[in-house]
């Protein structure tokens, strides 16, 4: 499995941002390719909230960067000001 991590800073509005992630991006990522797993995680810090995606196979989790920014210039950008720090790897453990 593969996974990416995507931190966002200066998150304007944090309800808001989780109310259309949890509405729009969710159901989109849900039904792509190789789907494992999401969470939009308010990290408590002011402005800073992050997304864990996981996928079967590193091909997937890529598209799926594609996928995430593409729908962030559609529908969130206005509260997402700055461009997110992106990590990705592949998983090499877990429960």
């Amino acid at each position: 499995m593969w996974a990416t991590v995507r931190r966002y800073e200066g998150v304007t509005n944090p309800d808001e941002a989780a109310k259309r992630v949890r509405e729009g991006f969710v159901p989109l990522i849900r039904e792509h390719r190789g789907f494992v797993a999401y969470y939009w995680v308010d990290a408590g810090e002011k402005g800073v909230m992050f997304s864990t995606s996981i996928f079967e196979d590193q091909a997937d989790e890529e598209d799926s960067n594609r996928l995430a920014a593409d729908w962030v210039k559609a529908n969130i950008a206005d509260l997402l000001p700055n461009p997110p720090v992106i990590t990705a790897g592949q998983v090499v453990a877990q429960s």
